[in-house]
């Protein structure tokens, strides 16, 4: 048996929780070459989607991908967001919501695993999701 990821339920819970109370479901996503969103609106490597039924059209959110089609500035563009892009999960009135690890394949890389115990390491930045208008 494989150990799935809890991000897609997770997500699929946050979004009904949304819908059932009447807020604005989005989705925070760190683009990369798996993703597939208009580039015109990406800013600092990150998009924020507006996920509601309202605003997509065929949403599907499977263990894998968000996918839907949506409009753009009049322009209908096909999305598809594998789960290791998302960064983070909000209702756009409350903020209420929730960050995830970003779960690159490429962190993986041996190269990129943390470090024995006693070295030291430099401290990051904690994620912090931001309200977007």
């Amino acid at each position: 048996m494989t150990d799935n990821s809890t991000t897609p339920y997770f997500v699929r819970a946050l979004h009904e929780w949304c819908t059932d109370n009447g807020l604005t479901p989005q989705v925070v996503v760190r683009v990369n070459d798996m993703t597939q969103v208009p580039e015109a609106y990406i800013k600092n490597g990150e998009i924020t989607l507006n996920i509601s039924y309202d605003a997509t059209r065929h949403l599907k959110i499977s263990n894998d991908l968000i996918q839907f089609s949506a409009r753009f500035a009049g322009i209908s563009h096909e999305i598809a967001i594998p789960f290791s892009a998302v960064i983070g999960f909000f209702a756009k009135e409350s903020g209420q919501g929730m960050a995830f690890e970003n779960h690159d394949p490429k962190d993986k890389h041996p190269s990129n695993l943390s470090k024995p115990r006693g070295t030291k390491e430099r401290p990051t930045k904690k994620r912090r999701l931001q309200l977007v208008k």
